[in-house]
């Protein structure tokens, strides 16, 4: 009997493979299925439709991709979506330095970025473990696709690796011989180049190189492994201590991506404060503008003379979700980085210049304290507001500050009675809070470095220090003490910013150098800012402010952020917390996602997950933060020793910044500049360093080179990419008795250093 004729399979279009239940989401291992098996998939549409994806079931299905593509197993080419590489069954691992111990993930050591962003990997150490991995480990793992109820890769370490020594980084310089390398690092030395391992590098570019040994006296030469750019060509100066530094400062596609995607936040649970004229006063350069103020004097009878101050922040937490790609190279980085050249910031362009940069006449989302204070500019309350706002004007700090002394132009001028003067007036009130508080009052010139259209130096200035900018700085620390205190009230687990008490051997050292110069202080390690204050002030009568001001900010500890509160010494705060610049800060971040979630603010706010990993997310982003702050000097120290690269020879004024055994660290007073001077070019005597006076006294002569006495040098040496400047000191120091600084000292070698300054 004849077969019947086959039904026609039907072709066009892509296959269903075993579908989920009605209304229900596929798994990850359908997707995955799905993605791997038919080729005829094109990107989300053909996904949506294979899956029969309708209506409400359309948001948790794209968010399942995004986490899918945040894992690193699937990625997207323009629309197109696919299945990343598979890892081979045993791989190299790296875990990052700021892993969670308690929650180990790991990235393959080796990855072609053509594949797709790398797949992450869930590291297993159950207790029979025989290997424990630790974070900033290399591991050779044994590896495991997992199913869908797993993340899709998970590993169990066989081996920890030695992690090879990051490459070294340096200037080629060309020169008759050929090529050489000029390190970043002071402690490298320069090396050959040969002309067949240049790599198409030029006279001037950064390059990564590997080192090798050659000849049978195994001299080192260096290999070009890549070529990163050239900082003169293309004025930027900071690419250097962008690599030695290991900063991320390019966005990976899906960050991009998920920011260029973000739509604007609406009025949709937000209070409407679009009529309340909310003002930005930032520097007249600023490109994103994440806080505004406005201040009107407070009608209750009850508090007569008092003020209501409001601060809305820009609400980054409405488009950086815990989870997404964005929230994970925010975290990453922790902090933007500033520098004179250039800008490598937290967050791309399109959220903190635009979506969450507070713009002129433009509704904008912002997070809002509105606080009241009394006429001493005492807090009596507050209450936090998540709104939609309207900035009424954009202003630069000169701008405001030359309307209140008088002089208002055409955007002030209709503005300062309305607006400035009573910001002005409830400043004047917290002004006199603060200082009845007493916070450390150490006020540092900061120098601020100028480049031309080429990227180098064209000046070096102070910026004046304005009550606009003081206003400013006040509003911010009590929106950020608000801020603190409704955490604190709701039992929600938030970042602190922290800053401790002096420790016992600094305040020791700091009291036997003060002893030298007859200042008196108290011998009580129970210290408080204010002590700081009455030293300073001493020192200001006696005219050494600037020698009492370094050693008491080197007596400082370093303020972090930490779960844990433990106060914040400098500004005399018992709870303070990062809330004002959120575009800028991963913890400031953290607290505004806090705040929602304490506050019922919206669906956005803190995860569970992020509330347990507190501590690891403190340390990562204090570290970040030091990165930063080492990345910004570095940074200037190349600068101005480019700047003055031309002046060799010549003299000038400066200070005694740091004293050490090997020698005197010297700051120039016009440009700021940090150079060294050895302890054995001082002069003919033989110099010993006396921790107590922080000084270097000649054994013979008793002559004295004390921290922050000011001296005249000769510039010898400039090394522009390191950054390091010699000088010779041409100034007669101070007499001592010569026996009074040899109490607790050894004898000297036999042989003082070569012959030095002559007397003059």
């Amino acid at each position: 009997m004849p077969k019947p004729p086959t039904k026609p399979r039907h072709t066009s279009g892509p296959k269903r493979p075993r579908q989920p239940a009605a209304g229900a989401l596929p798994t990850r291992e359908q997707l995955l299925a799905a993605l791997a098996e038919q080729t005829d998939i094109k990107g989300k549409r053909d996904l949506a439709k294979v899956f029969g994806i309708r209506g409400d079931l359309r948001k948790p299905f794209k968010d399942m991709l995004k986490e899918l593509e945040g894992d690193g197993v699937i990625t997207r080419t323009r629309k197109a979506l696919r299945r990343t590489a598979a890892l081979p069954a045993v791989t190299v691992l790296d875990i990052p330095t700021d892993a969670d111990p308690d929650n180990l993930h790991a990235y393959p050591a080796q990855w072609n970025d053509e594949e797709g962003e790398r797949p992450t990997v869930k590291v297993l150490a159950g207790r029979d473990a025989r290997v424990v991995p630790a974070p900033g480990d290399r591991i050779l793992a044994r590896i495991d696709a997992g199913d869908a109820e797993i993340p899709a890769y998970t590993a169990k370490a066989m081996k920890i690796l030695d992690k090879p020594r990051r490459a070294h980084i340096g200037i080629v310089r060309m020169d008759e011989d050929g090529a050489r390398l000029i390190p970043v690092d002071r402690k490298q030395k320069e090396m050959r180049i040969p002309l067949g391992d240049l790599l198409n590098a030029a006279d001037g570019d950064l390059v990564e190189v590997e080192v090798k040994l050659s000849g049978r006296l195994m001299i080192p030469r260096a290999r070009v492994t890549a070529v990163i750019g050239n900082p003169e060509s293309e004025g930027a100066i900071s690419l250097i201590a962008i690599h030695n530094l290991e900063i991320p400062f390019r966005f990976p596609a899906a960050v991009i991506r998920e920011a260029e995607e973000a739509k604007e936040a609406t009025l949709k649970g937000r209070e409407d404060w679009r009529d309340i004229p909310l003002i930005t006063i930032d520097p007249f350069d600023a490109k994103d503008h994440d806080d505004a103020v406005y201040a009107e004097p407070d009608t209750d009878e009850k508090n007569h003379g008092g003020h209501i101050v409001y601060v809305a922040i820009a609400d980054v937490a409405a488009y950086i979700r815990p989870g997404t790609a964005l929230d994970r190279e925010a975290y990453l980085r922790g902090n933007s980085v500033y520098f004179p050249d250039r800008v490598v910031p937290m967050l791309p362009e399109r959220i903190s210049n635009d979506l969450c940069s507070l713009k002129e006449g433009v509704p904008r989302a912002a997070l809002a304290v509105r606080m009241v204070f009394d006429a001493g500019g005492h807090k009596q309350s507050h209450s936090f507001h998540r709104v939609l706002m309207r900035s009424a004007a954009k202003l630069s700090y000169q701008q405001a500050q030359t309307a209140i002394d008088g002089n208002p132009d055409d955007k002030t001028g209709p503005i300062l009675e309305r607006i400035l003067r009573p910001l002005w007036a409830a400043y004047a009130a917290m002004a006199r809070a603060r200082d009845q508080r007493g916070p450390l009052a150490l006020d540092l010139p900061e120098r601020k470095i100028v480049l031309d259209d080429k990227g180098m130096v064209a000046r070096i200035h102070v910026p004046e220090r304005l009550d606009a900018h003081r206003l400013i700085e006040e509003m911010m620390i009590a929106a950020n003490v608000a801020a603190a205190q409704t955490l604190e009230q709701r039992k929600t687990n938030l970042l602190y910013r922290v800053h401790d008490v002096p420790s016992s051997e600094k305040l020791m050292a700091l009291r036997d150098f003060l002893g030298s110069l007859d200042i008196s202080v108290k011998r009580s390690d129970a210290v408080r800012a204010s002590d700081f204050n009455g030293i300073l002030g001493q020192a200001r009568k006696a005219g050494n402010i600037e020698q009492v001001s370094e050693m008491v900010l080197r007596s400082q500890a370093q303020a972090e952020y930490a779960p844990d509160n433990y106060g914040h010494f400098g500004l005399n705060l018992e709870r303070y917390a990062h809330f004002t610049s959120p575009i800028r800060r991963y913890a400031d971040l953290i607290v505004h996602r806090a705040l929602v979630r304490a506050l019922d603010l919206g669906d956005d706010g803190l995860s569970d997950k992020e509330a347990l990993a507190l501590a690891g997310i403190a340390q990562h982003i204090s570290a970040t933060e030091r990165r930063a702050m080492l990345a910004e000097r570095e940074t200037a120290d190349r600068l101005l020793a480019q700047y003055l690269s031309g002046q060799i020879g010549a003299r000038f004024e400066g200070r005694i910044s740091g004293v050490t055994r090997s020698g005197l660290f010297v700051r120039l007073r016009d440009t700021g500049a940090d150079g060294f001077i050895p302890a054995s070019t001082l002069g003919q005597d033989y110099y010993r360093y006396d921790e107590q006076q922080q000084a270097m006294i000649g054994d013979r002569t008793g002559e004295k080179f004390a921290l922050g006495e000011t001296v005249l040098v000769r510039l010898l040496e400039v090394a522009p990419v390191a950054g390091a400047l010699r000088f010779e000191l041409l100034s007669e120091g101070t007499r001592v008795n010569p026996s009074s600084s040899r109490r607790t000292q050894k004898r000297p070698p036999k042989s003082y250093g070569p012959k030095g300054r002559k007397k003059r």
